[in-house]
């Protein structure tokens, strides 16, 4: 059993080192060339392996924060790329099985983590912080995705927008995994032991925002608004 642990570890370790690398090969390259859909395949399947691994090693080994990077991981990568194949959704396209299941299951964990981390606050525990936060997004994000997949989408280019909200949010838990593996135990107090944790979500998601501003296009009701004109 142990022997099939470290097979995992290394695993779970490669395909992560590989993937945050990619992952910021592609944060500060131009949008859609070549070499960006290149770096996205490394950080695709990088990311998936990853987070599977990480479910793996989190059921041999019960580690809370590995079964929360692999659950997000694979939600952010999985829908991330669903949504380069659902450009239509505005225009009739039907979302597949797959985006359903995806949905679904994350709204399961998201409403146990909020559940879980009200659990550890009244307990004292201020990790609980960390497990509501992680649940309001993911709930957050079903909501988003269950939208989109009834046709009811915002903007122009919300499979664009989505996509690079999916992959950079994969790419904080990547990044979020790093800092609470490698940062020492002792070098902050354990009442602000959910900093790591929440630290890469604060600083990237700012370039989420960005991002959607200049790849997003203008909302439906303005482009009606504009063509009527």
């Amino acid at each position: 059993m142990e022997t099939i642990f470290k097979i995992f570890l290394v695993l779970h370790v490669i395909a992560g080192s590989t993937g945050l690398i990619a992952g910021t090969i592609n944060m500060n390259r131009k949008k859609g060339d070549r070499y960006h859909k290149l770096a996205g395949d490394f950080f695709f399947y990088g990311m998936l392996t990853a987070g599977t691994a990480a479910l793996v090693l989190s059921v041999m080994h019960p580690k809370l924060f590995l079964f929360i990077t692999g659950v997000f991981t694979i939600y952010m990568v999985g829908t991330g790329r669903r949504y380069l194949s659902l450009r239509q959704l505005g225009a009739g396209q039907k979302a597949k099985t797959i985006d359903w299941v995806l949905a679904i299951s994350m709204l399961m964990f998201g409403i146990a983590f909020i559940g879980f981390g009200i659990y550890n606050l009244i307990k004292s525990n201020t990790f609980g912080i960390v497990f509501i936060a992680f649940g309001y997004i993911s709930i957050s994000m079903v909501r988003q995705d269950v939208k989109n997949y009834r046709g009811k989408t915002e903007t122009k280019h919300t499979w664009l927008t989505l996509h690079l909200q999916r992959m950079t949010g994969a790419y904080i838990a990547a990044m979020t995994a790093f800092l609470v593996v490698n940062l020492p135990k002792d070098s902050i107090p354990h009442y602000l032991s959910f900093i790591p944790w929440l630290l890469p979500t604060m600083v990237i998601t700012p370039l989420i925002f960005k991002w959607t501003r200049k790849y997003g296009g203008k909302k439906k009701s303005s482009v009606v608004q504009s063509a009527s004109h």
